[in-house]
């Protein structure tokens, strides 16, 4: 009985598996055929089981070789990991930079605004270690004192003096009048006094941000830009200030109109300081006045 049986389930299955089948497409109005197709199940399996492996392996083509497995959560190419590792140095080195200049300018806005003296600044960043308690005992002379003074101040106040006016970026003259002081370290005078009418619109040299804009007892009305390259302007004794700090200038704009505010000022004018990394430059080397 069983081995009756048997071949008569395996004649059932290969019978279903190879009876044929027709698929007809019809003209719904007229029923005019259109399309007939003779299938079998096993046909079917096996073209739906290659679709089915061609399908993957063109996914997995499509993931592997294409820009598209960017799209993918999870996947990222090689180039986007190399420019997002660039940026995060480049991110890290402006970081650094803007600490270090935000400290710069918090040690030199009191030399600007007038309320500490360059000499004593500079002694402070200049301090040598004391050697008396050291077991080496260093005693400089007076003529190596003289000339060490000598040597700072030339590098201080001179270096710049001679430097050409290409140094990638373009001043332009803050406002037209009269050059009534010029600039003189020996004087302590860091600046140019440049005599003008009450009111007239005072400019910036070039385009920067505004660090400063405020009143000071000495000087009045101040207000300080930061350049590119290290440079710095500063603007003082005016009447009113059109700017405040934060904001972004171009070069020409109006920031502020002349005047004499300050106990330092003694009549109508600009005084105007040019700023290098830290040292007093002469303007006129870098603006024409004239």
């Amino acid at each position: 009985m069983e081995e009756k049986q048997a071949p008569k389930k395996e004649k059932s299955l290969k019978s279903k598996l190879t009876s044929k089948y027709r698929m007809v497409i019809l003209n719904d109005d007229n029923f005019e055929e259109k399309l007939s197709l003779k299938l079998t199940r096993l046909n079917v399996f096996i073209f739906g089981g290659l679709f089915s492996i061609l399908l993957i392996v063109g996914t997995i083509f499509l993931i592997a070789f294409t820009p598209i497995r960017e799209y993918i959560p999870g996947y990222t190419s090689t180039k986007l990991k190399r420019q997002t590792s660039n940026l995060l140095i480049k991110l890290d080195s402006l970081e650094r930079e803007s600490a270090l200049t935000n400290q710069k300018i918090s040690k030199l806005l009191p030399i600007l605004r007038g309320e500490e003296d360059i000499e004593e600044y500079y002694k402070k960043t200049n301090e040598i270690i004391d050697l008396k308690d050291t077991p080496f005992k260093v005693k400089a002379s007076k003529l190596d004192s003289v000339f060490r003074e000598k040597v700072e101040s030339e590098k201080r106040f001179n270096l710049f003096d001679e430097a050409k006016k290409d140094v990638g970026i373009v001043f332009f003259s803050p406002i037209s009048g009269t050059i009534s002081h010029q600039y003189n370290p020996e004087e302590k005078h860091y600046a140019i006094d440049i005599a003008v009418t009450e009111g007239t619109p005072v400019k910036a040299a070039a385009e920067g941000t505004v660090i400063f804009a405020d009143w000071t007892s000495q000087t009045g009305n101040v207000i300080i830009i930061e350049h590119a390259n290290g440079f710095i302007s500063v603007y003082k004794h005016n009447a009113t200030l059109l700017k405040e700090q934060g904001d972004l200038v171009k070069s020409g704009e109006v920031i502020a109109t002349a005047g004499s505010t300050g106990e330092l000022s003694t009549g109508p004018h600009l005084h105007f300081e040019l700023w290098n990394e830290g040292f007093p430059v002469n303007p006129i080397n870098f603006i024409d006045f004239e």
